[in-house]
């Protein structure tokens, strides 16, 4: 039965696993209230983290020696007060506070016989005098004196009168108009209220001078950490301060991603078609509002586009070429602070109607700004997926990656049986795929198409626009699509081959040509001819014999003109009838 009050888990004190209370929770022991939570924190003064993650159950043994040291306390505290009634000899308690003795807040009008000097009085002592004292005698009288100093405002007015000014004032004041006189007691609270109010609490209360001694001590201390103490910025804040030092500045104009309707502008997202128009805009912002709205962002999906074009810093007037270069300038030459630590969140354009769609980084082209905005991922790769080694220049486009390419799908299609990972590409497979809606309109008539490369086509066939042309740096070949040119590069210049034979040393570009070259390991002729019903290991040697069948006699001799169905038979004719001409 008692285990089921309890919970099963880690104790917080001593981390044993089993079934133990909660700090937390109230619990009643011989009528008396019992909360682990608040004993911790009154008997040791330590006050337990409320983190979540962290287990709230203390066990059985624990709790004892809780008990234990409580009650051990409330002894200590309740006979310290009974000595202190006893030798102060009038039955009054007392309680301790910053660990010295006060009287409780009803008993601070105590009349312990001492009488306030006057100020006339109080003579000086000698040092000797002074050094003869004990202890005990030196608390007693600076205590006094300081009484005296809490109690200034207590002086009748004829101590006032004669301290209106002191000597060589009234000539100092007389020599410099500007300079105020010094405060007196009828001055002093416009001087300084603070100082009067601070005076004021403390009338009535006894201080000694090891009081005063640990309160200058703590506060000499408390200074030096908070000096010695390492600022900590955060990485937002850290981008938001490097990218509203580029934009103050310099002469960039900051906007947002384009959308289908044209560019909105950075600070209050009014969309432009045209980009002289944006510019034009712009400029009628304060470059003042850069960070408010920056810091508007979160925190992972914070990047600026910006126009680089006629670079230059704003405070010199300096020409530059980049945006790396700019940051060096204004950190060495105009000392502005910079987080380097910190990834860039700027990234570079030029908005003319010309390289609108231009790396300035790589110089590759591009259609769209969808395209060229992907693009500069490879750039920026500020977040890089651990599984695959694709970079992003956003936290938020890593986690958009990651969930869209690298987690299981829960969204199949119910025609092919293709499963998808958001329900928004399924709908757009299904939509493109199966129930082929044209969602790519032609900017110049009113027809769609269901592909985009339909629609260049179109407009290249009946609109006359330039098609779209690739160039390769290395061979001066050209391709219609940036995805034909990269597969080019990595196939034909870079030769990359990450698929490998696990049987062979053999190499190859792409999965398709693996599983084609395993057919030599495993020899399965899965093909068969529907008419002599040969089989073949692969599909292409089954379409060649299939010409057989068909009579297709697509190689033929350029002497005799004699056909053939497959080019070996030709290359032997040549061999066997035309020899001197196979010389040649």
């Amino acid at each position: 039965m008692e285990s089921q009050n309890m919970t099963y888990g880690k104790c917080r004190c001593c981390l044993i696993n089993g079934y133990h209370q909660d700090i937390m929770k109230e619990y009643f022991i011989s009528g008396v209230k019992e909360v682990y939570f608040d004993m911790i924190m009154e008997c040791f003064n330590i006050f337990l983290s409320t983190n979540a993650d962290l287990t709230t159950l203390i066990c059985v043994r624990c709790v004892e020696r809780l008990r234990d040291a409580n009650t051990f306390r409330t002894m200590v505290v309740s006979t310290e007060q009974k000595l202190l009634g006893a030798v102060i000899g009038d039955g009054k308690d007392y309680v301790f506070v910053n660990g010295e003795e006060n009287l409780l807040e009803n008993d601070l009008d105590l009349d312990l016989g001492i009488k306030t000097e006057d100020v006339m009085s109080v003579k000086d002592e000698p040092m000797d005098a002074l050094n003869k004292h004990d202890d005990d005698d030196f608390d007693f009288g600076a205590g006094i004196f300081f009484m005296y100093l809490c109690n200034v405002s207590d002086f009748d007015d004829k101590h006032e009168s004669e301290c209106e000014l002191v000597e060589g004032e009234q000539a100092l004041l007389a020599r410099w108009k500007s300079v105020r006189p010094l405060p007196n007691r009828r001055t002093l609270k416009s001087y300084c209220p603070l100082y009067v109010k601070h005076l004021n609490s403390l009338k009535g209360i006894m201080i000694f001078p090891r009081m005063i001694k640990r309160f200058l001590d703590e506060t000499s201390s408390k200074k030096s950490s908070i000096k010695s103490r390492k600022v900590f910025v955060t990485e937002k804040l850290g981008q938001v301060i490097n990218v509203a030092n580029i934009l103050e500045n310099s002469n960039i104009i900051p906007f947002r991603s384009k959308s289908r309707s044209g560019f909105p502008c950075f600070y209050c997202r009014v969309i432009f078609e045209n980009l002289d128009t944006l510019k034009e805009h712009t400029q009628e912002h304060k470059k003042t509002e850069v960070t408010k709205i920056l810091k508007t962002y979160g925190a992972e999906c914070l990047v600026v586009y910006a126009d680089v074009s006629d670079l230059k810093c704003t405070l010199c007037s300096r020409n530059v070429q980049n945006l790396s270069e700019l940051k060096s300038h204004l950190i060495d030459v105009h000392k502005k602070k910079f987080y380097t630590e910190f990834t860039d969140r700027i990234i570079p354009f030029k908005l003319t109607e010309e390289s609108i769609y231009d790396c300035q980084i790589c110089g590759f082209k591009f259609e769209t700004f969808g395209a060229i905005e992907r693009h500069m991922n490879v750039h920026f790769r500020n977040y890089v997926c651990k599984d695959c080694g694709t970079g992003f220049v956003t936290k938020y486009r890593l986690k958009v990656h990651i969930k869209s390419m690298h987690a299981e799908g829960c969204y199949p299609c119910e025609e092919c049986g293709k499963v998808f990972t958001t329900p928004q590409k399924h709908k757009n497979h299904v939509d493109t795929v199966h129930k082929m809606v044209k969602r790519f309109k032609c900017t110049k008539c009113p027809e769609r198409f269901s592909e985009y490369f339909r629609r260049q086509k179109h407009m290249v066939e009946v609109h006359g626009v330039a098609p779209l042309q690739y160039k390769c740096n290395v061979c001066d070949k050209s391709f219609d699509r940036r995805y034909t040119l990269s597969r080019h590069m990595k196939r034909d210049h870079l030769e990359e081959r990450d698929f490998q034979c696990e049987l062979c040393s053999y190499k190859c570009f792409t999965n398709n040509e693996l599983r084609v070259h395993m057919v030599k390991h495993n020899g399965e002729r899965i093909f068969e001819c529907s008419v002599c019903k040969k089989s073949y290991a692969r599909k292409k040697t089954l379409k060649e014999h299939m010409r057989i069948h068909n009579n297709d006699r697509r190689f033929a001799c350029a002497v005799c003109g004699q056909a053939f169905v497959q080019k070996c038979s030709l290359k032997g004719h040549l061999k066997t009838h035309h020899l001197e001409y196979t010389l040649q």
